[in-house]
């Protein structure tokens, strides 16, 4: 059976996203097409809206949708401690413990040479300027533990080893080359809580 152009086009679309295969895309598709009109367009708005209002906090680069994120906004966290991740998705990874009370700080990647990801592409010189800034206590490298993830943190110390900030790497409470965002909360807190000198 042929599909019609648009159907094969939003089917191509779904199939371009991380994870959906062709038989989920085309699921995807097939339930768009169920719906009705109001309820796809809502979905559409949706998207268009997070693509046009949200952007990257001027401090730490989550998701936000004003100049600072909420949690850079929030008065009752500690400046002092500062959390350093890979991408947006590993904060909320850590926020859903409850376990830390500190600001962040998202690199937006890792360092991965062979796919041409090199310091200079992350957001590691803004991270240097905040502790530099700022009356900054400790760093928690909390890269995902893959060759990747370790090299990443391994570059992020020696470039803070001449800023007298403490820097700190999360517990081996996580299996290596385990992401955050598909950790459990209790191993994230026993992460957190075990965090060692780095």
């Amino acid at each position: 059976m042929s599909q019609s152009p648009s159907v094969k086009k939003l089917a191509e679309e779904f199939a371009k996203l991380p994870g959906v295969g062709p038989k989920t895309a085309d699921r995807l598709t097939h339930y768009i097409l169920q719906q009705s009109p109001e309820r796809a367009l809502t979905l559409a708005r949706a998207i268009e809206d997070v693509k046009r209002t949200v952007r990257h906090c001027r401090q730490c680069f989550n998701h936000s949708e004003g100049e600072l994120c909420e949690i850079c906004n929030d008065p009752k966290r500690d400046p002092a401690l500062i959390c350093v991740v890979e991408q947006p998705r590993d904060l909320l990874a850590l926020e859903r413990t409850s376990a830390y009370r500190g600001l962040y700080h998202v690199l937006l990647g890792r360092i991965a040479p062979l796919e041409g990801v090199t310091p200079d592409k992350l957001t590691i010189d803004a991270l240097v300027k905040r502790v530099r800034q700022g009356d900054v206590r400790e760093v928690i490298l909390a890269t995902n533990p893959t060759m990747e993830g370790e090299g990443t943190a391994l570059h992020v110390s020696s470039v803070l080893e001449g800023t007298g900030v403490k820097v700190t790497r999360l517990a081996r409470g996580l299996a290596s080359g385990l992401s955050l965002e598909f950790a459990n909360q209790q191993m994230l807190e026993d992460a957190l809580a075990g965090r060692r000198d780095f």
